[in-house]
């Protein structure tokens, strides 16, 4: 399953459409999209405007793969679920945002392998073709454990503060 979410402040309806368009030509693909306040209406794709936490939870973890604006949640919980994410970023100069910080935000998840990063909607799709195909490689994940060091440095600041 094909996972979408363009976050809930601002439409993301370039995203949207392009993931709408490639599942007319790959209905044997199962896709389910968070759009968010959009514009648009997907006919080939299974969506809602807004998903509650624990639906949302459900729909993540059962993903093959994350499609996403550059939200640091949705980047964050695919890298710990090791789920691979294809990435493209809001810009401000086509409306979908007041700045250009998810570029910023991709540059520094960059670095990830399990992070796929694209510029536009035809870029997306190729990719999107690409990932489908090499699905078994083995997906990296971080840690969501803090260290006892970190942990006692950070007691002993706000003690001594």
């Amino acid at each position: 399953m094909i996972f979408v979410s363009v976050g809930s402040q601002l439409p993301f309806d370039r995203l949207i459409i392009a993931i709408d368009e490639w599942a007319a030509t790959h209905q044997d693909e199962t896709v389910f999209a968070q759009i968010g306040n959009s514009n648009f209406t997907p006919k080939h794709i299974e969506f809602c405007q807004t998903i509650d936490p624990i639906n949302y939870d459900k729909r993540i973890k059962s993903a093959d793969i994350i499609i996403a604006h550059a939200g640091t949640g949705t980047i964050i919980t695919g890298l710990e679920l090791g789920i691979p994410l294809l990435i493209m970023p809001r810009l401000a100069e086509k409306g979908e945002h007041r700045n250009n910080h998810q570029l910023a935000t991709v540059k520094h998840f960059s670095t990830f392998t399990t992070i796929t990063i694209v510029g536009n909607e035809q870029i997306l799709v190729t990719t999107l073709d690409q990932m489908l195909k090499n699905k078994s490689a083995s997906p990296e994940k971080i840690t969501t454990t803090v260290s006892n060091k970190l942990i006692t440095t950070i007691k002993d600041f706000i003690v001594d503060t």
